[in-house]
Formats: structure tokens, C-alpha cells, sequence
């Protein structure tokens, strides 16, 4: 995977990330927006995009956010 929604996203849920994601690999959970690691070609438009700097690179994932990349994977598992 190569971008991960952090919690933050929760609070604002603003979508811009999925209009500019040029190969639409982010979907709409029920609490929050989730990037597919199987589609995402690592473009970084979504981390641009985020009005409140919730999407991070995995290796970037602060380890109070790691919960989030279970959750993703678990939402495209």
C-alpha cells in the first residue's frame, strides 16, 4: 500500500481525494474515505488534494495511526 487515509479524514470526510485520484482507487466507507493498495499507482494527488493532511505515505504512518492501514486492508479484504 502506498498512501493510507490517517483519522483525521473522520472529522472532515471532504472527498477531494476521490475526485482527483486518476485511477479511482478511493472508496467511501461508512466513517471515513479508504485508498484500494491494489489500484493506487502512487501518484500522490490525494495527499495534495486533503484539506486536512490525512493521507500519509505507509512509511510515513505515525505508529498511533497504524490502526488505520488494518482498516483499510480490511475494508478491500
Amino acid at each position: 500500500m502506498a498512501y493510507v487515509i490517517m483519522d483525521a479524514c473522520q472529522d472532515e470526510k471532504s472527498g477531494e481525494c476521490v475526485t482527483i485520484c486518476p485511477v479511482d482507487c478511493i472508496e467511501e466507507g461508512s466513517d471515513q474515505y479508504y485508498i484500494d493498495p491494489d489500484a493506487c499507482i502512487d501518484c500522490g494527488a490525494c495527499v495534495a488534494a486533503c484539506p486536512v493532511s490525512a493521507i500519509v505515505d505507509e512509511n510515513d504512518l505515525p505508529a498511533e495511526q497504524e490502526g488505520q492501514l488494518e482498516k483499510a486492508e480490511a475494508f478491500f479484504g
